[in-house]
């Protein structure tokens, strides 16, 4: 059984009633650089340090499942969409955190996960992935039918792909009439590398043209008319384009804001539409803020948390080796190489090179394909001895100071208590601090807030 699986013994909780996203586009659409950002990740950790980072802003948390991480069969977690509901509920219901201050979402839902099969085989499955996610309470759903299965040509037309958008958005609105729930807010548009991280070394990126995010708004719209889903379009909140920003193992582009001048005026007609921007991970707090400040009001952000938990564990190990005795260490590093080895599913058509170089990527990747990992039961194993050994020896302040300076700053000042997992939380909300700021200030809260920000 997976840590998950154990994790949602005996659960069995209500939705949420309340979808706050809806006022955080209403608000930016009035004209407030507002935003929130999406916690891409299925791992137990991100997520509760998430909700203690909605906690102390007096927000919510949007966590969003990928097609690869969560579907009708239970993806790479092992978890269906409605299992996957109940862990982060089960989290918020152990932290004190309420539930209707949690926003669900599924990421890229379509034929992503049977692309090798027939179009019609690949999208017969998708209409149960959409109806799974929407039966299940998840309120923001982005559709994503750009990629080409089987019998398709390399590059599907507009209209291909917002036809087959249109036919998931109405398997959506019937499940949710079926089961009487509220329709959820939907996201269309993909031009982001594929699920999962990019294979490639990028050296630079052109955002969207602004003529072509018109011409996807303009198919999408005229196929969901075909339908006779007219009346869903307000509730399609936003728009996923290239900004321009993403990352590679070794490498982060950053966001030129110069670049995208013409693309910003694409939703100056739309109503209800903001951006979504995928592979916002590494980005510099201003780029964040500006990201914001130019519509991209949605930041999707997933393997830089788990880049910064790993940052944390791989810390106490090296403490762990200076305090615990070589018999009783967790070795959660040497774990994680000997299990990453034995399977390398997971990095092996991500990491090249010479064995040094891939065992540095294994290790320290941007990309962090190590993410995919953590559920396996030997390194799970050794993360919690990890934690169990460290908290029974107690770990000096000094060293604290020398392995997690960031910590060792807050614990100083009474705002962090010595615990390793409360480490490890809070190295993740380091990573998760720069998007609070970029997302929930206005204009002249920001400029307060980031003075004397890396201590916030």
């Amino acid at each position: 059984m997976t840590p998950a699986r154990q994790h949602l013994q005996g659960t069995d909780l209500s939705a949420p009633s309340t979808n706050p996203l809806s006022e955080t586009i209403s608000r930016h659409k009035a004209g407030e650089p507002v935003g929130i950002y999406s916690v891409c990740s299925a791992q137990l950790t991100v997520v509760e340090a998430a909700m203690a980072q909605a906690a102390e802003d007096n927000s919510y948390v949007l966590i969003e499942a990928t097609s690869n991480q969560v579907d009708q069969f239970g993806g790479y977690t092992g978890l269906r969409p409605a299992q996957f509901r109940d862990l982060v509920w089960r989290i918020a219901e152990e932290t004190g955190f309420e539930r209707d201050r949690v926003v669900l979402g599924g990421d890229h839902l379509g034929p992503n996960r049977w692309q090798r099969q027939p179009a019609d085989e690949a999208m017969a499955h998708a209409e149960v992935l959409i109806s799974s996610y929407v039966e299940a309470g998840y309120s923001k759903i982005h559709l994503d039918c750009s990629m080409s299965c089987a019998d398709d040509p390399a590059v599907l037309p507009d209209e291909v792909v917002a036809g087959r958008t249109a036919r998931l958005l109405r398997i959506a609105e019937e499940t949710a009439g079926r089961h009487h729930i509220d329709g959820p807010v939907y996201v269309i548009g993909t031009e982001v590398p594929v699920p999962g991280g990019a294979h490639e070394t990028l050296s630079q990126l052109t955002p969207t043209p602004a003529d072509r995010a018109r011409r996807t708004i303009d198919a999408h719209r005229s196929a969901f008319a075909g339908l006779s889903l007219d009346d869903v379009w307000p509730r399609v909140v936003a728009l996923v384009v290239q900004p321009g920003v993403e990352f590679d193992h070794l490498n982060v582009i950053d966001y030129r804001r110069n670049a995208t001048a013409e693309l910003r005026h694409v939703l100056d007609t739309e109503d209800n539409l903001v951006f979504e921007a995928h592979s916002t991970d590494y980005q510099r707090p201003a780029q964040l803020r500006e990201l914001v400040e130019d519509h991209w009001a949605i930041l999707k952000v997933g393997p830089g948390l788990t880049f910064a938990m790993r940052e944390a564990l791989f810390a106490l190990a090296r403490i762990e080796a200076e305090l615990v005795a070589a018999p009783s260490r967790s070795n959660l590093i040497e774990v994680i190489e000997r299990r990453m080895l034995a399977d390398p599913t997971h990095w092996t058509g991500y990491y090249e090179g010479d064995p040094v170089t891939q065992r540095t990527a294994r290790r320290y990747s941007y990309s962090d394909r190590l993410r995919y990992y953590w559920a396996d039961d030997q390194i799970d194993a050794a993360r919690r001895a990890l934690l169990t050994n460290l908290d029974r020896v107690g770990i000096p302040l000094p060293l604290i100071s020398q392995f997690l300076p960031g910590q060792y700053d807050r614990i100083r000042t009474g705002r962090l208590e010595n615990r390793a997992q409360a480490l490890v939380i809070d190295r993740v909300r380091d990573a998760l601090r720069p998007y609070a700021r970029a997302c929930m200030a206005t204009a002249d809260e920001y400029a307060t807030l980031t003075t004397g920000a890396t201590d916030a």
